[in-house]
């Protein structure tokens, strides 16, 4: 037993049994009230979803078990002489609640390089798609097709104990974490680089190897991965990606059954397509200007845009009230590495010119960016240019933190998901008796 899973024991079940408790004795307790807009507002900020990895404040932003990204790019380990934190050590501090020592990172990437091999079959089912078909879409079958190695399916189909649930989950994500790089890579190989393909490289950590099957062996871009990986992991429970791996996880789905659904929301353009959408915006807008746009003629093109009934990709956020401290992440980074970049200035300079357009519409609550507006161009500064393929790198990301949270799910045996829906009878009967009532 490895020491990570060794610790999730220790750690976990004490809690499961005081959360049960906890529950047992508090679980009458209203926590609020619903209008009739909230019915048809998509549940937004309705109380309904239990997720421990991490909490979005509208004012501060996410938080990872409590650590902010500044301080998770402070805390984190690092490899030595490093600036970036590890993914891996991400995942342990989802999943454990604690922030883990370099050494424990270690432990991680060693049990994942002995889980990574993707079986063949699965580049088979991807080598008979079209090469056409969305790299989103390529990544979800990729996830469904390695579906039956599942541990959990097999253990469930000969029997097991609903108390043990958790064990075999545990096998399943830290297998589909350890091959799902391979098979971004092979996808973005096959799909824009002929089908040449590149070996892992065992001597690199999870984040550097994905970028080396990639193709792209800058340490720079080692470091961009490392960043983009960590932020883009989890946003709590709500978001769709999220929400769809605990919704269809609580029919007890496998992981791949799960991560798969969770893909296909992501693959949304309201969700993680929106990176694609920020750099077809921006570089649709340089190419009618005919040159780098200064901030009249963006300001003039954002009018524009709106006028046409359309948004400005990047911009809003359903909870966030600030701007997305993931953006601000990156342009920390651009600011180290790339500061005269073209394309990052003009993200920068959007910055500067939107905000204060948006919020005179009286229609956007949030008019700051978020993460999406600005990984596009981070990504094309290295030459991954390729921007159909960017939301499939969201979502190796997003896995690290819906697996962590679907254990936890497992392990807190918690209910199939079945909320309530109504009628628009139903709606006006209950506002007719309120009103003979009041």
């Amino acid at each position: 037993m490895g020491q990570l899973k060794k610790k999730f024991i220790e750690k976990a079940l004490p809690i499961a049994a005081e959360i049960k408790q906890f529950i047992k004795e508090n679980g009458n307790i209203p926590l609020g009230t619903f209008t009739v807009e909230d019915v048809y507002a998509g549940q937004k900020g309705i109380i309904g979803l239990f997720t421990e990895t991490s909490l979005l404040d509208a004012n501060e932003g996410i938080r990872f078990r409590g650590f902010s990204i500044p301080e998770l790019r402070e805390k984190l380990p690092k490899v030595p002489g490093g600036t970036e934190p590890l993914p891996e050590g991400l995942f342990y501090l989802m999943l454990l609640g604690e922030m883990p020592d370099y050494a424990a990172v270690v432990d991680i990437q060693e049990d994942w390089k002995k889980r990574a091999e993707v079986p063949p079959h699965v580049f088979k089912t991807l080598d008979s798609l079209p090469l056409t078909t969305h790299p989103m879409t390529q990544f979800s079958i990729g996830i469904m097709a390695m579906q039956n190695e599942s541990v959990f399916a097999k253990a469930y189909h000969d029997g097991l104990n609903k108390k043990d649930y958790w064990d075999p989950t545990y096998e399943d994500v830290c297998n589909l974490l350890a091959r799902l790089p391979r098979v971004a890579a092979y996808i973005y190989r096959r799909t824009y680089k002929n089908s040449v393909h590149i070996d892992p490289n065992p001597d690199l950590d999870w984040a550097a190897n994905f970028a080396h099957m990639l193709g792209y062996d800058q340490v720079e871009f080692y470091k961009l991965m490392r960043l983009y990986l960590t932020i883009h992991a989890d946003h709590e429970g709500g978001n769709v990606s999220a929400h769809a791996t605990h919704l269809v996880g609580s029919a007890l789905s496998d992981p791949y059954l799960s991560f798969s659904a969770a893909m296909n929301g992501l693959a949304g353009p309201l969700h993680g397509l929106a990176n694609q959408e920020v750099i077809r915006w921006i570089l649709e807008m340089r190419d009618e200007i005919g040159h780098s746009p200064d901030k009249t003629e963006i300001a003039a093109y954002i009018n524009k845009t709106l006028a046409n009934g359309k948004v400005v990709p990047g911009y809003g956020h359903a909870v966030l009230r600030k701007t997305d401290p993931r953006f601000l992440a990156q342009q920390e980074f651009a600011k180290t590495y790339m500061p005269d970049d073209e394309l990052v200035n003009i993200v920068w300079n959007i910055y500067e010119v939107a905000p204060p357009i948006l919020e005179q519409t009286g229609k956007i609550k949030n008019p700051w960016p978020n993460v999406d507006a600005h990984s596009g161009a981070l990504l094309l500064h290295y030459g991954l240019n390729e921007y159909d393929f960017y939301t499939v790198l969201f979502g190796v990301s997003r896995a690290l933190g819906v697996m962590a949270s679907l254990m936890w799910d497992r392990i807190l045996s918690l209910p199939i998901e079945r909320p309530k829906s109504v009628n628009y009878d139903w709606l006006k009967r209950a506002i007719e008796s309120k009103k003979v009532t009041a």
